[in-house]
């Protein structure tokens, strides 16, 4: 008799925070931060500073999760999952950064004591389409010279659908490889086949942990709660993406009639405040304007 798919999707916020956010997990946390930054000299403990807690997910309103850690070389370390790509995310991913390296000092510290700070962004959607390039590490740079500010601040992304995934050839791949597909896929299967597929005390620990929110029925809910308020979400910034397209064709129509016309056309700025059925009312009116032009 098969075994049941653990069903947990480690993307969902509740599942992330509780697998990588938890003190008791922290070889999971080390082991994906190993993968990702692959140091001359790994991280081996993490202290984490906003660690887990049901409070966090007492609310129905869909928030985005980090996982804010010091490491044992005293760096400073934000990991999270972004479902969505919206604009303006990498300067967030940089704000970040820029926040842990300013809040480790206080008025009159010495600035030489500031310890690195990294941003990480996982996402299950796509960031950079015009590469294949699925991790991208943004330094501090001197464009002409290539040298480098080291130990400053850090941004990576990891584009985790870029990544070509199989389970028949995942246990050669690399560990961020391993780590995209537990990741996605981990939903799909029972436990002991992703103790066969990851073996290593930090996919134990991930996957223990997804054992343990699938059969808690307190975490099982929380968990169902935390899932739909992801699917809404992602719905309705679906929704608001069909809409805006919608509303670009119709204001290039509709300047496009105007100059048709004789009128002069309105800037998009001054129609990208009309709302959709005020641009569509313009737009039958034009129509129907040109109709009886050329009737």
């Amino acid at each position: 008799m098969n075994a049941m798919p653990l069903g947990i999707r480690p993307t969902v916020d509740f599942a992330f925070k509780k697998i990588f956010g938890s003190p008791q997990n922290s070889a999971s946390l080390i082991g994906l931060l190993n993968a990702i930054l692959d140091f001359e000299h790994p991280v081996v403990a993490v202290e984490i500073l906003n660690p887990f807690s049901y409070q966090e997910f007492s609310e129905s309103k869909l928030i985005v999760l980090d996982v804010r850690c010091r490491d044992s070389a005293g760096r400073w370390l934000n990991v999270e999952m972004q479902i969505s790509v919206y604009a303006g995310l990498i300067e967030r991913l940089v704000y970040y950064a820029c926040s842990m390296y300013v809040d480790q000092l206080y008025p009159g510290s010495n600035y030489a004591l500031a310890a690195p700070s990294i941003s990480i962004c996982l996402l299950n959607r796509i960031l950079f389409a015009e590469t294949d390039q699925a991790h991208h590490r943004f330094q501090m740079l001197d464009r002409e010279s290539g040298r480098e500010i080291t130990d400053a601040i850090e941004v990576h992304t990891v584009e985790l659908t870029k990544y070509e995934l199989d389970a028949q050839t995942i246990a050669h791949a690399s560990k961020l490889q391993q780590w995209a597909f537990l990741l996605l896929f981990a939903q799909d299967y029972d436990a002991e086949t992703l103790r066969k597929l990851f073996p290593g005390i930090e996919f134990e620990t991930a996957i223990s942990t997804m054992e343990i929110i699938s059969a808690k029925t307190e975490d099982k809910q929380m968990y169902d709660q935390r899932e739909k308020a992801q699917r809404d979400y992602e719905w309705a910034i679906s929704g608001a993406r069909e809409e805006g397209r919608e509303e670009g064709i119709i204001v290039g129509r509709i300047q496009t009639l105007q100059e048709l016309l004789g009128d002069t056309p309105m800037t998009t700025a001054e129609l990208a405040e009309l709302h959709l059925d005020a641009l569509t009312t313009q737009l039958n009116a034009l129509q129907q304007r040109l109709r009886d032009r050329d009737a």
